[in-house]
């Protein structure tokens, strides 16, 4: 067969070359058949087996987490969780009796059922959680099909293998560095999925959403995977795979480079210090934070500690795991954003609202908070009794309206009194600050410059409603453009008003961990970066062969024009 190229999402960048393996979609051969009343108790007792099957699988899976890839525990925990929650096990069991049929085929009508609540979702990461329980489900469907693992063996040549698979899951990936896999590429998945996450920790080159990959290879066709272009070519001349043998050299050698950075002070050629911050998720980021010597947590995202749970994490929850980052980064900053969550299933334990029509549109962020506000309460008070262990900031997601940053300090303070009133310890001179989201609020700084202590712009929500783009809608993501003059201009314009009245401005959105932008961004003036600890490294190389006199002058010129094409072009002669 002739050689040919693909495209699709990099989502972990690196070069791969290897042999396909081909790793069976079993949801798709799942069949529908009565069974008999006699063997009801059967199959139901063969469900059984393969759900305890499964759960052991994924506590050995944990351990080996723990051991090795702790950053891959926590994705386990969650499939455990899905695992035992009765809305999949019970319910197909139930359906297994009422409507006597196959416990294959139950399982994937309650698989159906949950991710039509997930798609339901208007955040784009919690969305893509729904690819979780349909992988648990993958799982369960294997075992009970009887189908081997997806691991091939080692191959004698001393190549490695590429896993083509219609999706994997983050627990298929923690043994991929045991079995000499180079890489993957997979049909569906995005670059906020739990599974390009782990690929970046494990520094596999993966690309996904090829959409018909598996039906495009065959078992042991050599393939190369450019991780950082979203490129896949199979059969390869061989002219073609010594360039990128060449290519994949450089990398390892420039990825060595950046190990030597980690003590680096980030200063421009001029001078100028820049703060560059770790965007996480929890405790288990600790490790990968302190790796990368991170100025501090830029943004700690909290609604992961609420989602899916059928109870809401308690005060005295809360504050533990916030005085356990707070107290692991002393005295370095760690900025903590209120729970940034929607009118959505995930938060099985509230009372439930309708998503609306649009729900992105709708009841989400800081207005869910204030529609909710002794639970918001009680995150503030256990915000505030961390408080002593650590420099705390709070920073309140979307806001776009002056009552909303109003009714957020009065509850900040109604916090302070109770706690005070109770004895308990904090910080009285807690910094609160807020993040810009929305066009009005990048249109209106005013209010927000008068009444916060910091901004932070969250350029991946910034960018969908300047826009009116879904980034997770595959069939309009091509407009989404962060080289959009109106997307630049909103970014600029806020880094400057900050800068005018001493205001610290971060970026925490993607733009601040793309390298593509970081000349771009440090022109218009931004001094605070917020990212994936695994992409500070790179960051911090760009800073330091920055030089503000040069670059600022380029930028301002940019900011002026108005089509995106030129605006493209521009950003990569500044990228030299």
């Amino acid at each position: 067969m002739s050689s040919f190229t693909i495209h699709g999402l990099p989502v972990s960048p690196g070069i791969a070359i290897g042999y396909v393996h081909l790793v069976s979609h079993a949801l798709l051969e799942v069949s529908h058949y009565r069974i008999p009343d006699k063997h009801l108790d059967a199959e139901v007792a063969r469900l059984d087996d393969a759900l305890a099957t499964v759960q052991g699988e994924l506590m050995g899976l944990k351990t080996a987490a723990a051991q090795q890839h702790r950053e891959v525990g926590a994705f386990v925990d969650l499939q455990l969780m899905m695992l035992a929650d009765p809305l999949l096990g019970s319910e197909a069991r139930q359906l297994v009796r009422g409507k006597k049929c196959n416990a294959e085929w139950a399982l994937v009508q309650r698989m159906n059922v949950l991710i039509e609540q997930f798609e339901k979702i208007e955040d784009p990461y919690l969305r893509e959680r729904q690819a979780d329980v349909v992988q648990v489900v993958e799982r369960l469907v294997k075992v009970l099909l009887g189908h081997p693992g997806h691991l091939p063996p080692k191959r004698r040549d001393g190549m490695g293998s590429v896993i083509v698979a219609h999706d994997l899951s983050p627990t298929d990936t923690i043994s991929f560095r045991d079995h000499n896999i180079a890489g993957f590429v997979t049909d569906i998945g995005g670059p906020t999925s739990h599974t390009a996450i782990v690929a970046r920790s494990l520094l596999l080159p993966a690309v996904v959403g090829l959409y018909h990959i598996r039906m495009l290879v065959e078992e042991d066709e050599l393939v190369i995977i450019d991780g950082t272009r979203g490129v896949v070519i199979i059969n390869p001349e061989e002219r073609l795979v010594e360039e990128y043998q060449l290519r994949r050299r450089e990398l390892e050698i420039e990825r060595t480079r950046l190990q030597r950075l980690k003590e680096t002070e980030p200063r421009t050629l001029d001078g100028e210090r820049i703060e560059l911050l770790a965007n996480i998720e929890g405790s288990k980021d600790i490790a990968s934070v302190r790796a990368a010597n991170a100025d501090g947590i830029g943004l700690f995202r909290t609604e992961f500690l609420f989602i899916g749970r059928d109870v809401l994490p308690d005060e005295d929850e809360q504050f533990e795991t916030y005085r356990s980052v707070l107290k692991a980064f002393a005295p370095k900053p760690v900025t903590i954003r209120t729970f940034d969550v929607g009118a959505d299933k995930m938060l099985n334990a509230m009372h439930q609202k309708h998503p609306g029509a649009n729900p992105a549109l709708g009841l989400r962020a800081v207005r869910y908070a204030l529609a909710e506000p002794q639970m918001f309460l009680v995150q503030l008070r256990a915000l505030l009794r961390a408080s002593v262990h650590g420099k705390l900031r709070i920073m309140v997601p979307m806001l776009a309206h002056v009552a909303e940053i109003e009714q957020c300090l009065q509850l900040i303070a109604r916090a302070k009194e109770e706690l005070q009133a109770e004895k308990h310890r904090f910080d009285a001179q807690v910094e609160v600050g807020g993040m810009i989201e929305v066009p009005a609020a990048a249109l209106s700084l005013g209010m927000f410059l008068r009444r916060l202590s910091f901004l932070s712009i969250g350029t991946n929500d910034l960018i969908q409603y300047t826009l009116a783009v879904d980034r997770a809608d595959e069939s309009v993501v091509h407009l989404y453009d962060p080289l959009h003059p109106a997307v630049l201009k909103l970014i600029s314009s806020t880094i400057q008003a900050g800068a005018r009245v001493g205001m610290p401005v971060s970026v925490c959105g993607e733009m601040a961990g793309d390298p593509a932008y970081t000349a771009l961004l440090l022109g218009m003036g931004l001094r605070n970066f917020s990212m994936h600890p695994g992409q500070i490294l790179e960051i911090k190389q760009g800073v330091l062969h920055a030089d503000l006199n040069d670059l600022v002058p380029k930028v301002q010129r940019i900011l002026k024009m108005d089509e995106q094409g030129k605006v493209r072009e521009a950003v990569a002669r500044l990228m030299g």
